[in-house]
């Protein structure tokens, strides 16, 4: 090496030409995923969305230029949210939908949420697993990505991975939740169409009357309606029904059904794709979902704003040495909560 290149290598750190090529090569990566992505490979998917979920500076740089080139591609899925309580059949309904969907030659991308444990921080990733059928499905595509400790369950990259699919020509996108905390509310932010699972004689039809997720949903599916259990999901699909009529008009102007279905047996999955579908209809007429889409947007950038801020903060070297101590000043009342931020947000 000659005395020239050793000065660069030591006073800059890395030889010059070599960081040039490195940033060259990030590029490329970045264009080559891109393109393998456009034409159809499954296997490129996966990889683009494993490097949006990277929280490396480097993975997170190419990762945006990969967004950058995927989006005058994306946006054009009908984009459905489908939640429920654990055990309420939401991996056999969204497989029952998922093939039906591809029969009709649809092109379906699930991106399943797991629950991962606040202790350990493992993820039971198993919705291959439970989806064996469709996961074998060449017009399918399953992601399951842990959930982490993002707010209300739900992957903080969802929403880059839905731009992913879409650029990758899947027309229909199905969100599944953990059915738990929050992570309903942001699914919703994110989707065009929200479906409720439940369960018939499970107690809690009454408390479906309550404001919150039943407010959110665009339609209700009883699932398990089989054997000796269609006549409680008969009951169940009255009292839902009169339940919705007590809400405010949506925004929409849609009024929210409900179905009974049977994931299993595979019966009132047709009827439940032809309500959304007539959902889309209407709002695509009325002009509803293009102004919906439009304040998704809008409630992104200022989600991404307020993630950004947060992550520098907990980054910031003064921040990480003084966090320790005024944790445990509050923990024995020497130091107010409110004081401790104060302080610690006028860290530079």
């Amino acid at each position: 090496m000659s005395d020239k290149q050793n000065e660069n290598t030591t006073s800059k750190g890395i030889n010059p030409s070599f960081q040039s090529r490195k940033t060259r090569k990030g590029q490329v990566d970045a264009i080559s995923l891109f393109h393998k992505l456009r034409q159809g490979s499954h296997t490129s998917l996966s990889r683009a969305i494993t490097l949006v979920e990277s929280t490396t500076f480097v993975d997170q740089q190419n990762a945006q230029e990969l967004i950058k080139l995927c989006l005058p591609h994306a946006g054009n899925s009908m984009r459905i949210g489908i939640t429920g309580v654990p055990g309420v059949g939401k991996s056999t309904f969204i497989e029952a939908l998922g093939s039906y969907l591809t029969n009709k030659n649809h092109k379906v991308a699930v991106l399943a949420v797991d629950p991962s444990s606040s202790v350990s921080r493992g993820s039971i990733l198993g919705d291959k697993t439970r989806m064996s059928r469709l996961s074998q499905d060449t017009n399918a595509f399953i992601r399951p990505s842990a959930s982490g400790d993002s707010l209300g369950g739900v992957a903080r990259k969802t929403r880059e991975a839905i731009i992913l699919c879409e650029a990758a020509g899947f027309d229909t996108i199905l969100i599944e939740t953990v059915g738990v905390g929050q992570s309903e509310t942001i699914v919703h932010s994110m989707v065009d169409f929200f479906l409720l699972l439940k369960l018939a004689g499970a107690g809690d039809e009454l408390q479906g009357i309550k404001r919150g997720i039943i407010e959110m949903a665009d339609a209700i599916v009883i699932n398990k309606a089989d054997g000796e259990n269609v006549k409680a999901a008969g009951v169940a699909k009255t009292a839902f029904a009169k339940a919705l009529h007590l809400y405010p008009p949506k925004s929409s102007n849609w009024q929210p059904k409900v179905i009974t279905c049977s994931a299993l047996k595979e019966t009132g999955v047709k009827e439940t794709w032809q309500l959304i579908e007539s959902y889309f209809r209407q709002t695509k007429k009325s002009g509803h979902f293009t102004e919906k889409r439009a304040g998704q947007n809008k409630f992104w950038l200022l989600q991404t704003i307020e993630n950004q801020l947060k992550d520098d903060f907990y980054n910031n070297d003064s921040v990480k040495r003084e966090l320790p101590e005024i944790l445990e000043k509050v923990a024995q009342g020497k130091l107010s909560p409110f004081q401790a931020a104060s302080d610690l947000l006028k860290i530079q």
